[in-house]
């Protein structure tokens, strides 16, 4: 089974697609997909498609959605002939192929998506995450970028873009888009310190025009415009970032942000050579812990 949800959601067995069209089935899914592997309470479940008032009906109800999902599922297992040999999940000729309830499984409480490892791309997109960061902080820039790089290209799209979200989804989303946000900061941030500033001009260029208050895109892109002998929009670009704070939260750049406007301001000649490290702009710390989000929902 191969599941993709950074992007428009996507769930394929062998033989058809798993996702149904009517809303709720599919949050039920994508949450299960989402947590596959572990056990997802029916309380959680329940709280994702009703919030803190479901209704009397609600236990049953879900427990349609899930029949259905089974239905689905056992559906785009079978073969189309069923003949003996012809197998729907790529095992070797004579496999017996699972059935629906070995997949999509009854756990005491709850239920659990059993797929196997590397088929989520949020679950590689996690992988690969972790293994970038490690190579960051070991100095191993190189291996950092392609690393993250490999991450970043997961992302097809806004997570779970084309799926109703209540607010167990939207917290996982929320982290997704965070942790997201991370990786590409310390990929860039790897990239700068390997002097790679005219690769990202255009990309931090495009990121700092969509999100005009991230005080860490607009430093990046200072500290590139700088490295680039672009001297004077690197202090427009933070010109136009702290016009923008004013503007829409009342506030000042951040300590940090200033202390790399002054430098450049006063063509500070140690300057050049934090550059490479680069001006403290290149080493978000990542998001809150998956779990302790989890623990709130």
């Amino acid at each position: 089974m191969q599941i993709k949800l950074l992007g428009p959601f996507i769930a394929q067995e062998h033989h058809g697609s798993i996702v149904p069209s009517a809303a709720k089935p599919r949050q039920v899914l994508a949450l299960l997909a989402l947590r596959a592997g572990g056990i997802v309470t029916a309380a959680t479940l329940m709280e994702e498609l009703w919030g803190d008032q479901p209704p009397r009906s609600g236990p049953t109800t879900l427990q349609t959605y899930i029949l259905k999902l089974r239905r689905l599922l056992e559906r785009a297992l079978t073969p189309e002939d069923d003949a003996p040999g012809t197998f729907a999940c790529g095992g070797p000729t004579g496999a017996a192929r699972p059935h629906a309830k070995e997949v999509l499984v009854t756990r005491h409480g709850g239920y659990q998506l059993d797929v196997e490892p590397g088929m989520i791309d949020t679950q590689e997109f996690e992988r690969l995450q972790e293994l970038g960061q490690a190579a960051f902080a070991a100095g191993d820039l190189a291996a950092a970028s392609t690393l993250l790089g490999q991450a970043l290209a997961l992302w097809r799209g806004p997570a779970l873009v084309d799926v109703k979200t209540g607010l167990v989804l939207e917290m996982e989303v929320l982290w997704l888009e965070e942790a997201r946000m991370t990786a590409l900061e310390s990929r860039i941030a790897a990239d700068l310190r390997l002097g790679r500033h005219g690769q990202v001009l255009s990309e931090l260029a495009t990121l700092s025009a969509q999100h005009p208050l991230h005080e860490g895109l607009h430093a990046q892109f200072m500290a590139a415009q700088y490295a680039s002998g672009r001297v004077w929009q690197a202090l427009q670009t933070y010109q136009r970032l702290r016009t923008t704070l004013g503007a829409e939260l009342g506030i000042e750049p951040s300590a940090r942000v200033q202390r790399l406007y002054g430098s450049m301001l006063a063509a500070d000649a140690s300057l050049d050579v934090s550059l490479d490290a680069p001006l403290d702009v290149g080493s978000p710390t990542g998001p809150v812990p998956r779990a302790a989000l989890r623990s709130a929902v």
